[in-house]
């Protein structure tokens, strides 16, 4: 709400019970006609100071210093408007000068604002967020808690104190302290940009303090397996039954595309029989929420085959009985060392592999296979297709070698 009427001005104010000849310089704020006074604090001598200006007489170094702080106070005063203005709030003399004094102002810190905003995330866990937001959440509080202690020496940190320096020093300390990757330590800045935002809707802040620090991600290149490493694999019968058991896992996730955490979730009941009465996951990501709907190859059915009497499968009605993603990688590694494979077999590779080797390289559509992933956009499912361009190429150089024999 814009005022009629708006004025400043500074005048000199006797101490009451003083004597002295200096006196308290004050500010009186009016608008439309409702003056507010607020003391500055600073005192000065009558005889150099200039009623009509307001302002402190002369050249002396004294005298400029006060009338550079009483040109600040005015600017504060402005900048109060503002505020006002993007609050929405009426502009009056009082609210004026309960912004410049803070008084009525609550302080609004940072990780108790943090954790009320967790609290609800953790509450709607189930309906509206998956438990693995609520846990990047709560990790980013964990981190942002111990970076305030440690800069600043404090336990909280108010918003209005939020800076670029803030963001550009903890995304230093992430990589360097936590020892995170850049692309995980800007995971963790968006995070916690996520809840500012939340903050500037709510207006406890004007603007976003990170708004000139960029959070882009380095792009990463996961190599996938190609078939004849998936059909090394395959063939490899272990005697140890814990490596023969993972293989399996893995190689189920390359059939189907399914990430670890959903193929330790699948159940039987998710198994179902789909437009063409073959059997069909139909199932949700847990990462994301979003659909998932896999027609089921041979080889994803023979495993889940191989399964279905195993206790801990029909204690829980699970379709295989997934180990723990650190077993699973740990394992993994030694799968590929007997199975002659040089690259970092991770289970998250399945999933890859599920969507080259198997999909995209035998024709199958993008826009088919990133529904089955259960992507969001296309855009996530295309830069598969660079992978497969690569493919191209070595099965073009290989060629090339061919037609040059003939």
């Amino acid at each position: 709400m814009l005022e009629n009427s708006f004025g400043l001005f500074f005048f000199l104010k006797q101490p009451k019970n003083q004597d002295a000849d200096a006196r308290y310089v004050y500010l009186r704020i009016t608008v439309d006609g409702i003056p507010k006074e607020l003391s500055t604090k600073r005192l000065w001598e009558p005889e150099r100071w200039n009623q009509s200006s307001g302002r402190a007489i002369g050249n002396k170094e004294d005298a400029k210093s006060l009338n550079s702080y009483l040109d600040t106070l005015c600017s504060k005063v402005y900048q109060a408007k503002i505020v006002l203005l993007d609050q929405n709030k009426a502009i009056t003399a009082e609210a004026l000068k309960n912004i410049i004094t803070g008084f009525g102002n609550e302080k609004r810190m940072l990780l108790d604002v943090f954790t009320k905003h967790n609290e609800e995330i953790n509450s709607l866990i189930g309906k509206d967020y998956a438990y693995r937001t609520y846990q990047r959440y709560r990790t980013t509080y964990d981190h942002t808690k111990a970076y305030i202690d440690w800069k600043y020496g404090k336990a909280d940190l108010e918003l209005k104190d939020l800076n670029y320096e803030f963001v550009k020093d903890f995304s230093i300390w992430l990589k360097t302290i936590k020892n995170c990757n850049h692309n995980s330590a800007m995971k963790y800045i968006s995070t916690l940009g996520t809840v500012l935002k939340e903050c500037i809707r709510k207006k406890w802040l004007h603007e976003d303090p990170f708004c000139d620090f960029s959070t882009a991600q380095e792009e990463v290149e996961i190599i996938p397996l190609y078939k004849e490493e998936l059909a090394a694999i395959e063939k490899k019968v272990f005697q140890i039954e814990r490596l023969e058991l993972v293989k399996d896992i893995f190689l189920f996730s390359c059939y189907t595309g399914l990430a670890y955490v959903d193929v330790g979730n699948l159940k039987k009941t998710q198994i179902v029989s789909g437009i063409d009465n073959e059997k069909w996951i139909i199932t949700k990501r847990q990462k994301t929420g979003t659909p998932q709907r896999i027609p089921l190859l041979a080889q994803a059915l023979k495993i889940m085959k191989k399964y279905e009497g195993h206790k801990k499968c029909i204690d829980n009605n699970a379709v295989l009985p997934v180990l723990t993603n650190q077993k699973m990688n740990s394992y993994l590694k030694e799968i590929a060392d007997t199975c002659g494979i040089t690259k970092n077999l991770t289970f998250h590779i399945a999933r890859h592999t599920f969507a080259t080797t198997i999909t995209l390289c035998n024709g199958v559509p993008l826009e088919t296979v990133s529904h089955m992933l259960g992507h969001k956009r296309i855009t996530q499912t295309q830069h598969y297709a660079k992978i497969v361009d690569l493919k191209v190429s070595e099965d073009m150089a290989a060629l090339r070698k061919k037609l040059k024999k003939v």
